[in-house]
C-alpha cells in the first residue's frame, strides 16, 4: 500500500488539458489520492510551478493552489470544486487569492507539481496564510508525501 494522488484527467508527466488552465474554464482538475497512512490527521495540497517564468531560465516558484486541514477521511477532490470539506482551507496562492488558478505559462512547456501530504495534526494558520508559511507549520507533521506532475504549454506560445 503506497501513498498515491491521480487525476483521471491526467497521466503522471501527462499534458493538464487546457480546461483546467487560463486557456480554458480554469477549474480544478479531479484528484485522486489512495492508501491515507494511519495516524493521519488533516491532508494538506499544494500545486506548484518550479518553472516560472521561464523553464530555461527559472528565477521562482508559482503557486497555484494550497489547500489545507482536509479530513483524511477524504479520498479526493471533484473536478472544479467550489465548496471545501468542514474545517478545510485554502491559503494564498500566487494571484495573491484563495482558490485555484490554472496553468498559465508566459513561455515554454512548464511542469505543475500536485504535492500532497498526510500530517498528523491540523494547522493552526489563517487563510492569508502563504504556501511558505504553511510549509514551516507542516514541516514537523509531514506522515507521508506523494506527488502527481502534470506539464502545460500555451497554445498562443
Amino acid at each position: 500500500m503506497t501513498f498515491t494522488i491521480t487525476s483521471p484527467a491526467f497521466d503522471d508527466g501527462g499534458t493538464i488539458p487546457s480546461l483546467y488552465t487560463c486557456e480554458g474554464r480554469d477549474i480544478s482538475p479531479p484528484l485522486e489520492w489512495t492508501d491515507i497512512p494511519a495516524g493521519t490527521r488533516s491532508i494538506a495540497l499544494i500545486v506548484d510551478d518550479p518553472d516560472a517564468p521561464d523553464p530555461a531560465h527559472p528565477k521562482m516558484t508559482w503557486v497555484h493552489w494550497v489547500v489545507f486541514n482536509l479530513p483524511p477521511d477524504l479520498s479526493g477532490l471533484p473536478e472544479g470544486i467550489s465548496q471545501l470539506p468542514s474545517g478545510a482551507d485554502t491559503a494564498r496562492n500566487g494571484w495573491n487569492r484563495n482558490a485555484y488558478g490554472g496553468p498559465c505559462p508566459p513561455i515554454g512547456t512548464h511542469r505543475y507539481f500536485f504535492k500532497l501530504y498526510a500530517l498528523d495534526d491540523r494547522l493552526n494558520v489563517s487563510a492569508a496564510a502563504s504556501k511558505d508559511q504553511i510549509e514551516v507549520k507542516m514541516r514537523a507533521h509531514i506522515i507521508a508525501k506523494t506527488e502527481l506532475v502534470g506539464t502545460y504549454r500555451r497554445a498562443a506560445h
